[in-house]
């Protein structure tokens, strides 16, 4: 073991001791040593500014990094090999079967995802990260109840995404505290295979989840920086893909693009985290109560707005500007509502490539199917870097407006409590993804549904039929739909389930949501991983 550093879980996959060499553990210590103080300063300035947006301090452009706005000389660099052309993005967990039926869906690109469709059961991490290093060598095929599966000539080029600033890793510590869980993630995925990556003429690549300030770039900026003189790669050759899923973000997409600028591959409209963030940011604002999930669409003011503005940054700095999740899966036990599913894909296809779009996210192999043939019909070009969308103009009002045309229904209650359930359950038993009534759930959409259902019985808001969301109501409508939770999404353990309804509970009561349902979660994962009495809260 390297001094300093402890790795506290019991569960041990086989595979770990080929993961935590004495190198990669070193360089996991480096990281944390270098950028720990900035990453916990960085945390402590989002409570600050969520203080200042309860207060009601309005959101704005930063008055501080204006020239940076209007400067128009300064550009990203160029795309890496492989993410010239990106117009469909597969993304799902790191299991092997998943990395192989990625690799070979035909898609441009896969994001290989430790976040939002992942639960960080440490056995996840572990084998999440041997199945990309063995997929990178092409050493991944396996058989599987009589099937083979192996991976195609072409696959997709392998894009990573890490967990949040957030999130600590409490399974690992150094010196005495929990390592980052974006640290965790991304050293030991670039330790073991960014010279393999670039010797086979791709390149680590990444996607940079729930950022909320420019200074948050700066920080994965200067990881990069470190990372590659560490291990002798030349400056420049990791990219990374911010998602703007955060309302402050979308104030700061330019800041955040210079920032990262030799580093970027551009941006993503990560929609689902995106409507989360609106409500949790503005928390103490009545005016900012949505209607149910379902009417809170992409042509919606402040959801239109923010696609705009995104699509015009990052053409005028001559980056990938993508698109966001189609949450549906196929349904193949009843073929006219799957057509009815796969037509609000197209249509959902279509909008993104219209505005300018440069690719598009999808859940399930299938689905490529129907993405596909809406880019290649009307993006004849690699990229979309062309569409400057210079008339765009998009003010902060924009940004925030709250009229969103839908109302709060029983059904859209219902279905909140339900999927919050479920998801919940399954996530504290190891499963970060789960379809539910043929949509994609993960934490993103999950969060949704959380927040949700704590910001209407906040505010006492009312459904079309005159009654009030309330604690009661929700509580009766948890003790009805909680005994059916585990045939809607089988393999859910009673007593995950009895964890996720009293969460639930609680966060309908809470004067404020909390900011993750996953930092909420963790400390049952480290429970279950073994981890020390003294760690298992770590960091909240």
């Amino acid at each position: 073991m390297v001094q300093g550093v402890q790795i506290l879980s019991s569960v041990a996959p086989k595979e770990q001791t080929e993961l935590f060499t004495d190198g990669a553990l070193q360089f996991l210590a480096a990281l944390h040593r270098t950028f720990e103080s900035t990453r916990k300063s960085l945390l402590d300035a989002r409570d600050e500014a969520q203080r200042r947006f309860d207060s009601g301090v309005p959101m704005d452009f930063p008055a501080e990094t204006a020239s940076i706005r209007a400067e128009p000389s300064w550009h990203c660099v160029p795309p890496a090999p492989g993410l010239e052309d990106r117009r469909i993005e597969i993304t799902g967990p790191t299991d092997r079967k998943m990395v192989i039926n990625a690799l070979n869906s035909g898609a441009k690109t896969f994001m290989a995802d430790f976040e939002d469709s992942s639960a960080p059961t440490f056995a996840n991490l572990v084998t999440g990260q041997i199945n990309l290093r063995d997929a990178i060598r092409r050493q991944i095929d396996f058989e599987s109840n009589g099937k083979a599966y192996k991976l195609s000539e072409k696959p997709a080029v392998l894009i990573v995404r890490p967990r949040g600033w957030h999130l600590d890793e409490p399974r690992l510590t150094v010196d005495n505290a929990p390592m980052s869980g974006s640290l965790f993630d991304f050293a030991l995925y670039f330790y073991h295979n960014a010279h393999e990556l670039v010797k086979r003429g791709s390149g680590p690549y990444f996607y940079l989840p729930k950022m909320e300030h420019y200074l948050e770039a700066r920080l994965w900026n200067d990881v990069f920086l470190f990372a590659q003189s560490y291990i002798g790669l030349p400056h420049n050759t990791i990219r990374g893909t911010v998602l703007i899923e955060t309302l402050p973000a979308a104030f700061q997409m330019e800041e955040i693009l210079f920032e990262l600028r030799n580093h970027s591959s551009g941006l993503n409209c990560g929609r689902w985290d995106y409507i989360f963030s609106f409500i949790k940011k503005r928390r103490a604002d009545r005016s900012a109560v949505l209607p149910d999930r379902k009417d809170v669409t992409m042509t919606v003011g402040f959801m239109d707005a923010y696609v705009r503005l995104l699509i015009q940054t990052c053409h005028k700095r001559k980056v990938a500007a993508m698109g966001g999740m189609s949450a549906q899966i196929p349904i193949k036990d009843d073929p006219k509502a799957n057509e009815v599913a796969m037509d609000k894909v197209r249509a959902d296809k279509l909008r993104e490539v219209l505005a300018g779009h440069d690719g598009t996210w999808i859940a399930h192999p299938l689905i490529e199917q129907i993405a596909r043939p809406v880019f290649d019909a009307n993006m004849l070009g690699p990229n979309q870097y062309h569409v400057r969308r210079e008339e765009v103009r998009v003010a902060a009002a924009d940004l925030l407006n709250t009229t969103v045309p839908g109302k709060i229904t029983e059904a859209g209650v219902r279905e909140n409590v339900a999927t919050a359930l479920a998801y919940t359950a399954a996530w504290i038993g190891g499963n970060g993804c789960i379809p539910l009534n043929y949509l994609m759930e993960d934490a993103a959409t999950a969060e949704i549904t959380r927040v949700q259902l704590w910001q209407w019985v906040k505010y006492s808001a009312r459904m079309d039929s005159g009654q009030p969301v309330t604690v009661e109501f929700v509580d009766a409508l948890i003790k009805e739909l909680a005994p059916g939770v585990r045939k809607l999404a089988p393999g859910i353990k009673e007593a995950d389930l009895a964890v996720a309804v009293e969460y639930l509970k609680g966060q309908v009561r809470q004067q404020w949501a909390s900011d993750f349902l996953t930092s909420d979660l963790m400390p049952y994962l480290a429970i279950a991983d073994g981890v020390p009495v003294k760690w298992q809260k770590a960091g909240l």
